[in-house]
């Protein structure tokens, strides 16, 4: 054994001193002395990504790596498709429930229908197991052109009946607008809930369609968008801002100054005129912030809403053959008048960054304006009217407004973490639909005159006592505007589109309601005024 040690001790050294003894050397030396002396086996696999898990924790918060299985879920979602049946399902009761089928997609094609239940699929059971969400979509997701058997529970009438289909996988479309309607005669309305690869395109298409709807003036709502590609903003940018316009630029120690413009080629923008109102909360990052950042630097139109993020560092994937993934930082993100998006951080601790929401929250700044710590020596001017504004982290508002927490009650927390508000949903979309539908054939007429009865709240809350959840008339009767509004949207979502929740949603979020507001009236010109 002391023979072994020292052959080996010779080799590493050796190799070490055969040139300059570096950092990565060192590296290399502590993992094969791990590998061939350690006492116990080790997974030299796990071992490396520890140590790269440990090197990147010594940096900034979002510097990261993933394994190969990780880098594929998270790249998923931006790049506009993935090969499945095309559906969009929740898990009730640990079984499979249909919301909706994609239009033209496979499953549409062979006839399943919302509401339907997949209770098998292949040859393995699903329904009633209690299998983890990823497991389930393993099975459903799989190459473009290949076959997946699925049984299917439908309820007609009294009576379920099983159905078994085949269906051929095809590429599924993802997609970043939530909903695009008219608010009111010339005002259109349109959310994003990602920066992916086909976000521009699916925003040209959405504004395109309000705007021969009648559309004169938009609000973008952006609250709650965690950002994506770069790109994808900057092409949003450049159907928002005059072309030519420095959309943002990112600079760092060994990446120079680079400056992206909205549409340098001279292209007319999509929505040059009429007024635009960017809504945002403290969960918009990233491209979000670029967007709204951009869009204010230059007094194109209002922010309303909260101080978003503050994520404003770029990241560079460095791929590895196993196809993991290193997220390396590389750079900052700066806004046209140079604010640095980014709030600070501490190197390597990670803890005080992921807490700086609840801080927030615990400080009053969620709630309140006058809690937010403007630093005058932040201060800068807007491009076209010279307002001023603030950096330090974040896009601050124009127009602030606070969460309301009255009727955010504990009851109303629980029963919605349990999941209960989307179960019973889903239990009166399966016993109302075509009554709903015959009722209301558009949800114009759903919007206007339906409504959550008192009957209806009723069997939510004894749900929830079946679920163990202790019931609170107080908190019940504070509540009951948001039970209301978010079964009817749920309801609305499942049985029109998505549209149809964010449109009985808006009609009491505080944030939309004040968009509105500020939209319509004299405000948004006192807002975008040039100082005294």
């Amino acid at each position: 054994m002391k023979k072994l040690f020292y052959t080996i001790f010779a080799i590493l050294t050796a190799a070490a001193s055969a040139q300059q003894f570096m950092p990565a050397h060192k590296l290399q030396y502590a993992e094969q002395a791990i590998s061939k002396l350690y006492v116990d086996s080790v997974d030299d696999d796990k071992l490396v990504e520890e140590a790269i898990v440990g090197m990147l924790k010594s940096l900034d918060p979002h510097s990261s790596y993933t394994n190969a299985k990780e880098t594929q879920e998270l790249n998923e979602p931006l790049e506009g498709s993935f090969s499945g049946i095309g559906i969009s399902f929740n898990m009730a009761t640990d079984t499979l429930y249909i919301i909706e089928t994609i239009g033209g997609g496979p499953s549409e094609r062979v006839g399943i229908l919302p509401g339907d239940r997949i209770i098998k699929v292949n040859d393995t059971v699903i329904a009633g197991v209690k299998m983890l969400n990823s497991d389930i979509m393993k099975r459903l997701r799989g190459p473009k052109g290949t076959d997946v058997d699925v049984t299917i529970l439908r309820y007609e009438g009294t009576t379920p009946d099983t159905i078994d289909f085949r269906i051929t996988r095809d590429d599924i479309p993802i997609f970043s607008v939530d909903a695009a309607y008219l608010v009111e005669p010339g005002i259109g309305y349109i959310r994003l809930n990602k920066f992916g690869a086909e976000t521009h395109k699916e925003f040209v298409e959405a504004a395109d369609k309000l705007k021969k709807e009648g559309m004169k003036d938009l609000i973008l709502d952006l609250s709650d968008n965690g950002g994506g590609y770069l790109q994808a903003s900057v092409d949003i940018l450049g159907e928002l801002l005059p072309s030519g316009s420095l959309a943002v630029f990112t600079e760092g120690r060994n990446n120079p100054k680079y400056e992206y413009f909205a549409f340098p080629s001279g292209k007319k923008p999509l929505l040059e005129d009429g007024r635009l109102i960017v809504m945002m909360n403290q969960f918009s990052a990233s491209a979000s912030e670029i967007t709204a950042g951009a869009i204010q630097d230059w007094d194109r139109g209002v922010v309303v809403g909260r101080r978003s993020f503050g994520k404003g560092l770029v990241q560079r994937p460095v791929p590895f053959p196993d196809g993991s993934m290193m997220r390396l930082t590389v750079a900052h993100y700066y806004t046209p008048t140079g604010r640095d998006i980014q709030k600070p951080y501490t190197k390597g601790n990670s803890d005080a960054y992921a807490n700086d929401i609840l801080d927030r929250f615990n400080s009053g700044e969620l709630m309140h304006e006058d809690s937010i710590k403007y630093i005058d020596s932040l201060k800068v001017k807007t491009l076209r009217l010279s307002r001023p504004i603030y950096g330090g982290g974040g896009i601050s508002p124009d127009r602030f407004v606070g969460i309301d927490t009255t009727e955010n009650t504990k009851y109303y927390r629980q029963v919605m973490a349990k999941g209960l508000i989307n179960r019973y949903a889903i239990k009166t979309v399966d016993k109302d639909r075509k009554e709903i539908l015959a009722r209301y054939p558009t949800d114009t007429e759903f919007l206007k005159e339906y409504s959550i009865s008192d009957d209806q709240l009723q069997e939510l809350y004894d749900l929830a006592s079946d679920e163990k959840i202790e019931f609170n008339a107080e908190e019940a009767t504070l509540s009951k505007p948001l039970f209301s509004m978010v079964l009817k949207g749920l309801i609305g979502r499942d049985i029109y589109d998505s549209s149809t929740y964010f449109k009985v949603y808006n009609e009491r979020d505080p944030m939309f309601r004040k968009a509105l507001e500020v939209i319509k009236s004299r405000e948004y010109s006192d807002i975008l005024k040039s100082p005294k």
